[in-house]
């Protein structure tokens, strides 16, 4: 736990889940050099895990993928049926792009290898605490290749949209971040995030991964 230490707004409260015990105190004590993160709690299992989800409501949760007890893709799968939307870094050691699609079918909206280096975790929590994803291009356009095939066969919805929704689910689809769209389009960030929610709204999409799914699809089916 934290322990006394005060918790601002502008603070990242995480739980870190890490079957090896050296690890996750390795993990812990890594991450609360960063000023604004908050190691709030320590699972070594899949059933902790959830329970300290349940528990302490972090905002971010780190998750290696093979642990006892509940591993993380059922941590993820727990977590989706119940409608809790924690944003969930994967951390694994695994080489495997199936893990990889498979974590980030089941909600995982970031993954950081065990082998990248210590400011990839760091922007990577940064980055979906704020509602955003955090994966290497590389792996992005794998998955979302992936996931777009298997819903190639979903009803049109982007239909629904304006013309200025199409282009920001598009640059979505992109992984372009709200700043960099609002550039892009020439209007603000808010405005950004205005359009955002009505397009998940018409598009019934969760978030942005959701979202980037549909949209590659439509790319495709039209192509």
């Amino acid at each position: 736990m934290a322990g006394n230490k005060s918790v601002s707004k502008n603070q990242i409260r995480i739980v870190i889940a890490d079957d090896h015990a050296i690890l996750r105190e390795s993990l812990a004590a890594l991450l609360s050099t960063q000023e604004e993160f908050v190691v709030e709690g320590r699972a070594a299992n899949g059933q902790e895990a959830l329970a300290q989800v349940q528990e302490l409501h972090p905002d971010v949760l780190v998750l290696d993928l093979f642990m006892p007890q509940g591993d993380g893709f059922e941590v993820l799968r727990t977590l989706d049926r119940a409608g809790n939307r924690v944003a969930a870094v994967v951390l694994t050691g695994s080489d495997s792009e199936l893990d990889y699609a498979q974590a980030v079918k089941l909600g995982a909206r970031g993954l950081v290898l065990k082998s990248d280096g210590p400011e990839k975790l760091f922007t990577a929590i940064r980055t979906v605490s704020n509602g955003e994803l955090a994966f290497s291009d590389e792996l992005a356009q794998q998955v979302l290749t992936t996931m777009s095939a298997e819903t190639r066969n979903s009803a049109n919805t982007l239909s629904r949209l304006s013309e200025r929704e199409r282009q920001i689910a598009y640059y979505v689809a992109r992984g372009m971040k709200n700043k960099d769209i609002g550039q892009a389009l020439n209007i603000s960030e808010n405005t950004v995030k205005r359009h955002l929610q009505s397009i998940f709204t018409k598009t019934g999409s969760r978030d942005r991964l959701e979202l980037a799914v549909l949209a590659l699809s439509e790319v495709s089916k039209a192509a």
